[in-house]
């Protein structure tokens, strides 16, 4: 007698193994940084890396933002994303570490700007009256900035490269925690 097959065949890595997974892989591309030298004068543009470290900064800190709109929204959905929210700080926060230990002289923002000031704010990303798709749009939002992140890492130094793709890995652990459920 065969056996009885399970109801659903899960395809893909289980929430809970995504939710083990990412606290690790921040923790071994290790989030704090050293002291180095830059290499670059003060009156001489960034290098690309430096740019890319002040863009995924900022990049965190606009998710963060987001998703402050998309909880003042939709007040259900706090307790879900707070957390998430939480780590998009944290991983701002590990990208300007990075900048400050290294002797950056162009430091990122430390917190987010409200939404719509300064002539070159982006518009406010309107919120989906449904649930649903006010996830949807967030998980889009994450995949977006994971990629970028992903091609940024390579032509980073190793430090940088490392925090890119753990917290890449991250973004997508939270895209896919935002799409199931």
């Amino acid at each position: 007698m065969p056996l009885p097959l399970a109801p659903r065949a899960r395809t893909g890595p289980r929430r809970r193994s995504l939710l083990t997974v990412a606290p690790a892989a921040l923790l071994a591309a290790g989030c704090s940084a050293g002291p180095r030298d830059t290499g670059h004068a003060a009156d001489s543009p960034p290098p690309a890396s430096e740019r890319a470290r002040v863009r995924a900064a900022r990049d965190s800190w606009e998710l963060a933002e987001r998703y402050d709109i998309v909880i003042a929204a939709h007040a259900g959905l706090a307790q879900r994303l707070g957390p998430l929210r939480e780590n998009a700080v944290r991983h701002a926060k590990a990208f300007e570490e990075l900048g400050t230990s290294a002797g950056s002289a162009s430091p990122a923002p430390k917190s987010p700007a409200p939404t719509g000031t300064g002539p070159s704010a982006p518009a406010p990303v309107p919120v989906p009256a449904k649930e649903k798709d006010a996830l949807s749009g967030l998980a889009a939002a994450e995949r977006e900035i994971a990629g970028r992140r992903l091609e940024a890492l390579l032509d980073a130094p190793a430090e940088l490269a490392g925090l890119l793709a753990s917290v890449a890995a991250a973004g997508a652990a939270h895209a896919f925690l935002l799409t199931e459920g």
